[in-house]
C-alpha cells in the first residue's frame, strides 16, 4: 500500500498575483445541502408549478358530476334498506320512491309514481341504448329500476325484499316497457304539461237570446 501522498506546499504567488483560500460560503444561492432538490416545482416566492397532466386531473376533480352518476351513487348506497310500500326514506322504498330520492339528489325533482316518471320525458330509450342512470320500467309500468352498469340494474324489487343490484333476466327483457334518461328540461316541460292539465277551465260567458 502507497503512503499517501504529502501536503504540497502552496505555490508562492507570482509578480501581481494574490493568493486566496476557497469560500465555499461566499454564494449561499449556489449552495446545496441535504435535501435540496432542483426541479422541485417550487420557485423561490413558494409558488407550485403544475405540469399538464396535474392541471387536467384537478379540472375533472373539480368538474361538477353528471347528475345520473349522483344518483347512481344515491341509489347503490341505499343498497340492504327493506323495501317499504309508498317509502321515500332509509327506514324504507318502494321502487319508484327510490328513483325519486335518488335524482333528488343530482337537483332533479322527478314525480311520485313509477308510472309518472315514465310519462315526465317524451324521449324514450330502447333496451339496447340502455346506459348507467337509465330509469327502466317494467310490467305495465308498474315497476321501476335504475341501470347501474351494463346488464344489471338497482332497484328496490317488493315487499319482503330489499334495495339490490340484479342482473336483467330474460323474464325482465319480456316484460320491459321502456326507459328514460333523466334530465332537468324533461321535468320542466312534463310540470308545464301538468300545470295546464289540471287548470280549471276556463268560465264560458253565456247569453240569453
Amino acid at each position: 500500500m502507497c503512503p499517501p501522498p504529502a501536503s504540497a506546499a502552496p505555490t508562492p504567488a507570482g509578480p501581481g498575483e494574490s493568493r486566496h483560500s476557497p469560500d465555499t460560503n461566499s454564494d449561499p444561492d449556489t449552495k446545496s445541502g441535504p435535501g435540496t432538490k432542483s426541479g422541485s416545482g417550487t420557485n423561490a416566492a413558494g409558488s407550485i408549478t403544475l405540469t399538464g397532466p396535474e392541471v387536467k386531473r384537478i379540472q375533472q376533480q373539480r368538474a361538477p358530476k353528471p347528475a345520473w352518476k349522483t344518483a347512481l351513487r344515491f341509489a347503490m348506497h341505499q343498497r340492504g334498506i327493506p323495501y317499504v310500500w309508498g317509502g321515500t326514506s332509509r327506514s324504507g322504498y318502494d321502487c319508484s320512491g327510490l328513483m325519486l330520492r335518488a335524482y333528488q339528489k343530482a337537483g332533479i325533482h322527478l314525480p311520485r309514481t313509477a308510472a309518472e316518471q315514465y310519462n315526465a320525458f317524451s324521449r324514450k330509450i330502447s333496451w339496447n341504448h340502455l346506459k348507467p342512470g337509465d330509469l327502466v320500467f317494467f310490467s305495465g309500468l308498474g315497476h321501476v329500476g335504475m341501470i347501474s352498469k351494463p346488464g344489471y340494474m338497482v332497484h328496490a324489487p317488493h315487499s319482503g325484499d330489499v334495495v339490490k343490484e340484479e342482473k336483467l333476466s330474460d323474464w325482465r327483457r319480456q316484460a320491459f316497457v321502456g326507459a328514460v334518461r333523466p334530465d332537468r328540461e324533461g321535468v320542466r316541460q312534463w310540470r308545464e304539461l301538468q300545470k295546464r292539465r289540471d287548470d280549471p277551465a276556463p268560465s264560458m260567458l253565456t247569453a240569453t237570446l
